[in-house]
């Protein structure tokens, strides 16, 4: 189903994020510590929809559990005993029914430890890949985000300037006024614009449209057949149109494509090599990578690795590795992608009524258990859910597992049993930043 519960951040557990919530700014730094299931929580409406019940799945953790340093030496990498925390949380979250949980924890410096554990296939038992890709769903916001404000320095846009200056005529519907509508609450998801949902498809079941190749013009299409939820800069609601009308801006200012503009800017620069925006129509995962599950019509996990992410495209259809995506996320925070200014503009945020979480410019800031705050954003795909973040320190992690939270929560139970799923993932990724 095209929407937030499939590659976005998840409705009911996020606090929020799939209901309007009143506007409110927040300081950058005005967030306080808070419990670490705030972390990157995912919720339940991907799976709601679906009336079969199914037990949870349960894996092996012998299946597979690999342990090493995929950033750099092993001797400058994280603590032995943040590794084997690492490792001991992701082994909890295959016991949890997750198929497999890849995770990495990457210092200031950038050297990491990587941990691999459960199946990388449910079909033949093969080991997970260490630090293999994945899917990475809505973290590609953020790739998009960066984009945008590296535009913003450049003088090419103006965060409070109206889409309909770089899109004249393009976003046009019920209660919907594109010369009321900023760049800077497109970024921020208070621009009131409508989501697509079944109305792109007509069916809310992944399986029957994952080879389905679509352009972001009938998505967005689709979102605009819709009226408006509400007039811009009033609430907050974490809608995936915004990052496609985004993903226009960029190609209308750059006059090339927004992949190419992430690669050039973004993944040439901090030298990724497993880290990539699909191509139109591109099915499987190019890099050795984990098999992703997803829960069928029948009740079952069944492989739904290969699909066309075009639907996501710049809201979700992004490709890389947890400690490629710590590479990443770290870039964001310490000069390398953008000035000072722009970091601090990208931290301002949105309280979204969530444990003190905040949503700056395709950023979420999470209060932690230990004090501070995880910036980062988070993600979800039909067979992938990545949740990560960096602390005050400059350490990052990143955990990502091989289903949804609520394609392996039990179907008579899905909205709590979903929500204890993803927290586990939380709790993992605070307990990391936390140096627990």
């Amino acid at each position: 189903m095209p929407s937030a519960g499939v590659f976005g951040l998840l409705a009911r557990d996020t606090g929020g994020m799939g209901k309007a919530e009143k506007f409110s700014p927040v300081r950058s730094d005005a967030v306080t510590p808070d419990s670490p299931e705030a972390v990157g929580a995912a919720g339940t409406r991907a799976g709601r929809r679906r009336s079969v019940v199914w037990r949870v799945l349960a894996v092996p953790v012998a299946a597979a559990i690999a342990l090493g340093a995929v950033g750099g030496a092993a001797s400058a990498a994280p603590s032995k005993g943040e590794a084997e925390s690492l490792k001991s949380r992701a082994q909890g979250l295959v016991e949890a029914g997750y198929p497999a949980a890849l995770a990495a924890v990457s210092d200031s410096k950038g050297e990491s430890a990587g941990v691999a554990v459960g199946k990388g296939s449910l079909e033949t038992g093969q080991a997970p890949p260490m630090d293999g890709e994945v899917r990475v769903g809505s973290n590609t916001k953020t790739f998009v985000a960066v984009v945008v404000m590296q535009m913003v320095q450049e003088g090419k846009v103006g965060l409070d300037e109206p889409i309909e200056t770089y899109l004249p005529g393009l976003i046009k519907g019920e209660g919907i006024d594109a010369s009321r509508i900023t760049v800077r609450q497109l970024l921020q998801h208070t621009s009131g614009l409508p989501d697509f949902d079944e109305t792109l498809f007509g069916t809310t079941d992944v399986f029957q449209y994952r080879y389905h190749y679509v352009t972001p013009r009938d998505v967005l299409d689709s979102a605009l057949s819709k009226p408006a939820q509400f007039e811009p800069g009033t609430q907050w609601k974490y809608t995936n149109t915004n990052y496609i009308v985004l993903g226009m801006l960029v190609e209308r200012v750059s006059q090339r494509p927004v992949g190419e503009q992430i690669d050039e800017r973004i993944v040439k620069k901090l030298g990724l090599s497993h880290t990539y925006f699909p191509a139109p129509g591109e099915e499987k995962i190019r890099g050795t990578h984990p098999r992703g599950y997803h829960l069928n019509g029948e009740g079952k996990l069944e492989d739904i690795t290969e699909m066309d992410p075009t639907w996501g495209w710049a809201a979700g259809a992004m490709v890389s590795t947890p400690s490629e995506l710590n590479t990443f996320f770290q870039a964001v925070f310490d000069g390398r992608l953008l000035t000072q200014a722009s970091i601090d503009e990208m931290k301002k945020g949105v309280d979204i009524g969530s444990g003190g979480r905040v949503y700056g410019l395709g950023l979420i800031g999470t209060p932690l258990s230990c004090g501070g705050t995880a910036w980062g954003h988070g993600g979800d795909i039909a067979g992938y859910h990545t949740r990560g973040g960096v602390g005050p320190d400059g350490t990052a992690v990143t955990v990502a597992v091989t289903a949804l939270p609520t394609a392996i929560a039990d179907q008579s139970n899905l909205e709590n049993s979903a929500k204890e799923k993803a927290g586990k993932i939380a709790e993992a990724v605070d307990i990391s930043l936390c140096h627990k």
